[in-house]
């Protein structure tokens, strides 16, 4: 019979992979050769912000519920916990449960919760009929949740305090035993958080302070000047506003920073700018001051805001596969445009970095290891119907769940890991395959790479070609979370 220490024979096959947290991973073939035109969006992309600006979000959206709607003064005990959720989870509106769930629409059991408590797996299969949430429940293929859909996706990384908020929120009225109307509340939460950018508050508080606020980062004006050197036209389309951006760009880059730039679009109302073809382009002064006259031509210098990718395609005539844009929302940055428009994109994942780490860690690489060892036993002797055969088989797959519990725990002990529900996809992965060309921690991940770089998917088997991969051992197979292309 085998034990958990038999998995040490196996540690030597992958031990060495550690993954480089600087590397650019490809999941569609790429060159930077034909690249000409790298786009950018502000936040999160070109601007990285620290923890500090999460929990300034979540206090002034608390404070906006308390005063604006009527909400309890009590909930003035909440404070931001970092670390609590991860980007890509789903929202239940009307049943005010916040979960994971995995790209084949199954919810991950454990991964549920009420307020800042799980719920029972019990009751999430008795609520759900099972663990699977139906198409028509989920939002669409953009991420909008319209037409009676009771699923929210979060993709934003904005997002995790409104998150944080509604947990609070939903907690508070629970251990009070307050009745009340979870739209009602998703709906509030969400108008608060809205208002916190809307009305400007946040921009004002970044300026103010924007040391505390702004990771500086001089690699984002070392990408920027690689690319001008090299003579690749570059533009900026943001949802921010100008003073906002010029403020943070004068940190990061310097004074200079819009020599660097041909087009400088502000306040551009992403997703709609993809889309929607009827709003034009408007011209803005430093100062802040609309110009009426009609835009001919997209300058260098110049301030745009609002406009349309149509109007901007016809005016600037970069199309294709010669523009490179990079954004961190997988729907409102990159969706459209490779699906509608042919440019490649490129996501900026912060949060990979943390996730490659933890993946090379000792621990993780075990764990892993030893989890896809078991599943091979347990795939290979479950045919032996035998009593002694079959209670090995059982200890085994209790073995497993235990450590699928464990490997989750690893990367975040409510929701686990980003990219992973267990062995499958998450939601968030599969999206963040189909929209992105390819996806990196940062932008700084750039300076490893010349501009001749061809980015080459890696040719992972599909599951009937799998015995024809001789290296595909059962220690690091496809569904081995810690393999990824080792140090560039």
């Amino acid at each position: 019979m085998y034990s958990s220490s038999s998995h040490l024979a196996l540690i030597p096959v992958i031990s060495k992979n550690s993954v480089n947290p600087d590397t650019i991973f490809a999941n569609n073939e790429m060159s930077l050769g034909d690249i000409e035109i790298y786009g950018f969006d502000y936040d999160y992309t070109l601007a990285f912000y620290s923890r500090h600006l999460h929990t300034l979000i979540f206090n002034i959206a608390r404070d906006i519920l308390i005063q604006e709607h009527r909400y309890p003064e009590g909930l003035r005990e909440y404070e931001y916990i970092p670390n609590f959720v991860v980007r890509g989870l789903h929202y239940d509106v009307q049943k005010a449960l916040l979960m994971k769930i995995d790209a084949f629409h199954y919810i991950q059991l454990g991964t549920v919760y009420r307020g800042l408590h799980p719920v029972p797996d019990k009751e999430v299969i008795a609520m759900y009929d099972g663990c699977h949430v139906p198409l028509e429940n989920m939002s669409d293929f953009y991420g909008k949740s319209s037409h009676g859909h009771t699923m929210k996706q979060f993709m934003d990384i904005f997002s995790l305090p409104e998150m944080n908020l509604l947990c609070s929120v939903n907690d508070y009225f629970m251990k009070h035993n307050i009745d009340y109307e979870p739209v009602h509340l998703y709906k509030d939460v969400k108008e608060a958080i809205g208002d916190v950018h809307v009305k400007g508050i946040m921009y004002r508080a970044v300026e103010a302070d924007i040391e505390n606020y702004i990771s500086y980062g001089e690699q984002t004006h070392a990408v920027l000047k690689k690319l001008y050197e090299d003579g690749k036209k570059m533009f900026l389309i943001t949802n921010s506003p100008f003073d906002f951006v010029d403020r943070g760009m004068n940190y990061i880059v310097g004074k200079d920073w819009r020599d660097l730039f041909d087009i400088v679009i502000v306040q551009a109302d992403k997703p709609g700018f993809f889309n929607d073809r009827r709003k034009p382009f408007r011209r803005v002064t430093d100062k802040g001051v609309l110009h009426w006259d009609r835009i001919h031509k997209l300058e260098k210098g110049k301030i745009y805001k609002q406009g349309n990718l149509y109007e901007f395609l016809r005016l600037t005539g970069w199309r294709g596969s010669k523009v490179l844009y990079f954004g961190d929302h997988i729907y409102s940055d990159l969706a459209d445009l490779t699906l509608k428009h042919g440019w490649r994109t490129g996501a900026i994942i912060p949060e990979l970095r943390k996730e490659i780490k933890i993946m090379n860690t000792e621990e993780c690489v075990h764990l892993m290891t030893w989890l896809q060892g078991l599943t091979g036993l347990i795939e290979h002797m479950q045919v032996h119907r035998d009593p002694a055969s079959q209670a090995v088989v059982q200890e085994w797959i209790e073995e497993r769940e235990a450590m699928r519990s464990q490997t989750k725990d690893i990367f975040n002990g409510q929701f686990g890991s980003l990219f992973r529900t267990y062995h499958n996809p998450t939601y968030f992965s599969r999206r963040l395959s189909r929209f992105a060309d390819i996806y990196m921690a940062s932008l700084s991940c750039l300076l490893n790479y010349d501009f001749q770089h061809t980015f080459f998917p890696r040719r992972t088997p599909l599951q009937h070609e799998s015995p024809f991969w001789p290296e595909q051992t059962s220690a690091g197979g496809d569904g081995f979370h810690c393999d990824a292309p080792s140090k560039t």
